[in-house]
Formats: C-alpha cells, structure tokens, sequence
C-alpha cells in the first residue's frame, strides 16, 4: 500500500477528480508476491489507477510472452468505481482481468461512483479494505473534503511578522518573508485549482499569482486566477496574463464566489488576501485550513494580515488546531485546520 500511495502522490493534485495509485501482485504463490504492473491517475479523462496499472501489466507480461493477471491481486489507495463517467468502470476492468483480490484503504466518498466493492464481492473477488487508511485518506483529504461540503476547499494564506503584520505603516512589504518560505508558497500554488484576492489587492500590489520556481521557472500546473470584488481589474493586470487562467468574480460574497468556482469544477482554492477578503472568509466559517508564514522581524504598526469579522471577546476567538511546524529558512510555517465551534461562556445580564 506504501507503494500505491506514493504512486497516487504522481498525480495531479489540482482537478476536479482525487489522486490514486494502484500496484497488481502476482498470484500468491507462496513465495514473496512479485509486482506486476503500477499506475496512477493522471487527471480527468485519462485512465484511471487501476487500469493504467492493468496496462503496464500487460505490457510486462509481452516482454516475457506470459499473462500472469489472472489470480493477480489489485492494491490501491481509493476504493475502485463502479459507474461510467469520462472513463468506464474500474471494477469491470479488474473483473474482466481476472484479479481475484482487491484490497484498497479508503471508502470511496462519492456517491456516484461507490458501491465498488459490493460489485466486486458479487463476482466472487475477495475485497479487503481500509489498509492504510490514515495515510491514504491524506492524500484525497482536500478532494473528499470538497466533495463532502459541496464546495471548493478553502486555504487561507497569511504571511506576517510575529505581530501579525503583512505590510509596514508606509505600506512596504516586499519581502517580510524569506526565499525559502516564498518558495513552498509557490509550490502550494501548483497544488490548487485557483489562487484568489480582492480586487484591492489586484490595484495595490498587482501581483501575478504564478506558481514558479525560484529561478522564475513557471511550473507546468498553473491555478486560475481569481479577482474578487466589484472594482474593474486593469487590463494591464500581470494577473490577467493568459486570459484563459484569469476569472473576476463581481462580487464580495465568498459563498457566491465558491459557486462559481465549484461550477468551474475547482476543488481547492488558495485564498491569498488582502486583509478584508481573509475577514471575509472567516467572518462566514469558509476557511477550512491556514497556512501562516512567521518571519521573526516586529514592525509594531502597519496593515493586519486579517481586519476585524466581529470578535470582540478572547472567549469568541477563532480557535485552529495545529497539524504541522515546520522550519523555512529562519521563517517558520504553521499549518492548522479549523476545531469545532465552541459554546460561548459569556454571561449576560439577568442570566
């Protein structure tokens, strides 16, 4: 199953469908099981794990004028589908195959495409499932997520001094981060469907919301690029760049932009400021992780990373659970996920 998950770390990890690695074993022979073929998915429309490691078996197989298939057993990371979408059915493919095995690690969420393994226990082919399933289930952990709310994923970004400013009194900010924290920031970019600012944002800093490398490399995966706010985006944006990668959404309704993005079949979006976007955001609970960038450096004045949604007591406080450090450089990165909402404890008059 290790294997299968580094496989489906292969994929794509911007798309409307997950990322899946599947590894066939030859029949148990009792001698150590030999691997017979490997595949992943590569993006919507192009073959699914299963049957891309079908064919690399097949194609193994030529090599050595045998068809070890039959009898095989199928590791993969995500339950297999039974319906027909762009690609036919997984299950029909292993069953057709002659794999009499099946073992995944993680329930397939949709239920459009679930049910595979009832399929395949009903032509007799032993299903085993949940194998690897807490690290399985992170790398689909945004897909099923999304799937889940009925949304894209929300990633808030915030980089900031240690007291919380993005921006110095005369508005410079360029850059309170190092190379290497800019750095894994481009690379997240890579990773989403869509990097989104408010149009204050767009005419302040025209930022062209790339994902490259440090040598100014574009990376081959590009997020659309969304403007959000009823201010006219300049035509001379850098963020317009290719026309086909730019979206201005004319409204400052972060519901209504996820809709949007959601019918563009956008699973993941990288929500990068400013400060009224990000109190917009969580003003409403559609922030469902945070990456903070923290440079050691005190500016004592200037612009918040996030203005003010509402808080005025320490007991109403946004609380976030950390899920990972990490050390960039001499920045440090924090990850954290939202916790369930907590029942306030203020008291009131006559209570």
């Amino acid at each position: 199953m290790r294997r299968a998950i580094e496989l489906a770390y292969q994929g794509p990890a911007a798309g409307p469908n997950p990322r899946v690695g599947c590894v066939i074993l030859a029949a148990d022979d009792g001698g150590p099981r030999r691997i017979l073929g490997e595949g992943y998915h590569r993006g919507a429309g192009t073959p699914h794990a299963e049957v891309d490691a079908l064919r690399d078996a097949r194609e193994r197989a030529s090599l050595s004028n045998g068809n070890p298939l039959r009898g095989a057993t199928a590791i993969v990371t995500l339950e297999p589908c039974s319906h027909t979408g762009r690609t036919g059915p997984c299950t029909e493919a292993l069953a057709a195959a002659g794999i009499r095995e099946v073992i995944y690690a993680v329930d397939d969420p949709n239920p459009e495409a679930a049910g595979g393994a009832t399929y395949l226990r009903d032509r007799d082919i032993r299903v085993e499932s949940g194998v690897g399933r807490e690290e399985a289930f992170e790398v689909v952990r945004v897909w099923a997520t999304s799937l889940r709310l009925g949304r894209p994923f929300v990633t808030l970004k915030l980089a900031t001094t240690l007291d919380g400013k993005i921006a110095a009194e005369d508005g410079t900010s360029q850059w309170i981060t190092s190379s290497a924290a800019r750095e894994h920031a481009h690379r997240t970019r890579s990773e989403v469907g869509a990097i989104l600012v408010g149009t204050g944002t767009v005419l302040s800093d025209d930022p062209s919301l790339t994902a490259r490398d440090p040598d100014g490399t574009a990376f081959p995966q590009q997020p659309l690029r969304v403007a959000l706010g009823h201010r006219q985006v300049p035509m001379d944006a850098r963020m317009r760049g290719n026309e086909d990668e730019f979206l201005h959404l004319a409204t400052r309704d972060p519901a209504e932009a996820l809709a949007a993005l959601a019918d563009r079949e956008i699973r993941h979006v990288l929500v990068e400021g400013g400060a009224s976007v990000a109190a917009a955001f969580l003003k409403v609970g559609l922030v469902d992780e945070l990456h903070t960038y923290l440079a050691p450096m005190i500016l004592g004045s200037g612009k918040s990373a996030v203005d003010p949604f509402g808080i005025e007591t320490l007991t109403d406080a946004e609380r976030w659970h950390t899920e990972e450090v990490r050390r960039l450089g001499q920045d440090t990165f924090i990850r954290a996920v939202k916790l369930p909402a907590q029942p306030s404890t203020t008291k009131h008059p006559g209570a």
